[in-house]
């Protein structure tokens, strides 16, 4: 699969910076709530856009639940968190993974926050049926060896839409796999220097049926090529706030 364009589009991003303080607060800022809004709105969350942004203010909306209010806070400090881990450089591991989705999860559900499923599971709408719950450990211990080597020498477009597609496949926890693969996403490609990408809840039914064809089908092309289209987007997002 060609990335040429992308491809170009990162090396005119990449020759803009440092970026400008102020232009690269304000698109941090924004891509955060975006990330955030889309991301849980996915899941099924009912907070507007709006609302989601006076919650990261710290303002409790009227009429909402607890947990709406909730997974914005803790999206929020999930980001903190994989930004923190890009900055260091370091290798995806399954504790990283792990402290994610305790993030996620936090005082939600913390029984099950940051710990793999001890039960059988379905992914309701889905075809594919993640594996027995007994397997869990192994699979990831298997993804994480994938990623780390088989992948290695794949574009970094491939790679992070393998990385969450595999993660959902396997569906290592109970609850918040959705939006721990779309952090694990974004991990990838803001290792490699691309700007963060936000799958809108608008693309919801193609996202599914991506990700559900490339379960059953181990052809996870059409998925890698959705990806590129939100990475293509983003990198115009940035472009069109540098270039002069």
């Amino acid at each position: 699969m060609a990335f040429l364009e992308i491809d170009k589009k990162k090396k005119r991003l990449d020759e803009k910076r440092p970026l400008p303080p102020h232009t690269a607060k304000s698109l941090r800022d924004h891509v955060l709530l975006e990330w955030t809004y889309n991301s849980n709105a996915i899941e099924g969350n009912t907070l507007t856009l709006t609302e989601t942004k006076v919650v990261l203010e710290g303002i409790t909306i009227g009429g909402k639940s607890m947990k709406e209010h909730l997974e914005v806070i803790n999206h929020k400090e999930a980001i903190l968190y994989l930004e923190s881990i890009v900055a260091q450089k370091q290798d995806l591991s399954e504790w990283d993974i792990k402290n994610l989705h305790r993030l996620v999860l936090k005082s939600i559900d913390d029984s099950n926050a940051g710990i793999y499923r001890r039960e059988n599971v379905l992914i309701s709408g889905a075809k594919h049926r993640p594996p027995q719950h007994i397997l869990v450990p192994e699979q990831m211990e298997w993804l994480i060896q994938q990623y780390r080597q088989d992948w290695r020498t794949y574009h970094t477009i491939e790679r992070a839409a393998l990385l969450h597609g595999e993660f959902v496949k396997i569906h290592p926890f109970v609850d918040g796999n959705g939006r721990t693969a779309r952090l694990l996403l974004n991990f990838e490609l803001m290792k490699q220097g691309y700007p963060p990408v936000v799958i809108p809840k608008t693309a919801r039914t193609h996202y599914y049926d991506g990700l559900d064809y490339g379960h059953i089908t181990k052809d996870y092309g059409p998925f890698i090529e959705l990806v590129a289209t939100f990475v293509e987007q983003s990198l115009g997002l940035w472009l069109q706030m540098v270039d002069e």
